[in-house]
């Protein structure tokens, strides 16, 4: 008898080029540098179109990222055989990518993923197992969230393999992105 593996989605993706706009650079000089920091870590950024998905990316470019670290995007969309959603979702792929390395000189990864964000997102930082995982919220209560549904309490509840970080809106009072 065999069991039955639940959870075991596949879920479509699509990796994205990004822009060779982005110089070519050498490994940044981490010769002082020891262990963790010499190596880099991975950061898992969920991203969409809205402004709290590009609040929590700036975020985490101010107070997260590091020299060497690689940031990896994710973008879950409901097709990724939709051309005019993937050439949309790659534009802000590209952008988001050169502003990284302009701001903090990271690197970055960038995937287009199909089928439920807050179980693609889980599923992508168990393969990836970053140092955290970033996620904007819409600023909903507690039991709006949980009633309704979210993707950042989906995620907060469900990965395992790296901490959540979950970044509010400029209006729940961090104004220093202003």
């Amino acid at each position: 008898m065999e069991a039955l593996m639940e959870d075991e989605e596949e879920h479509g993706w699509r990796e994205v080029k990004l822009p060779s706009l982005i110089p070519i650079v050498p490994e940044p000089g981490l010769e002082r540098e020891t262990g963790e920091r010499r190596q880099g870590r991975d950061i898992l950024i969920a991203v969409d179109h809205g402004p709290k998905s590009k609040h929590a990316f700036d975020w985490a470019l101010i107070h997260l990222c590091r020299l060497a670290d690689t940031l990896h995007l994710i973008h879950v969309v409901s097709s990724v055989k939709n051309e005019l959603v993937y050439e949309t979702s790659q534009g802000l792929m590209e952008k988001l990518a050169v502003e990284a390395f302009q701001v903090a000189m990271v690197k970055t990864v960038a995937r287009i993923m199909e089928g439920d964000p807050g179980k693609v997102i889980c599923k992508e930082a168990e393969r990836l197992k970053p140092a955290a995982v970033v996620l904007g919220t819409r600023g909903r209560s507690i039991i709006q969230s949980v009633l309704q549904g979210s993707v950042s309490e989906y995620c907060f509840h469900n990965c395992k393999s790296a901490p959540v970080v979950i970044v509010p809106g400029r209006e729940a009072g961090d104004e220093s992105l202003i």
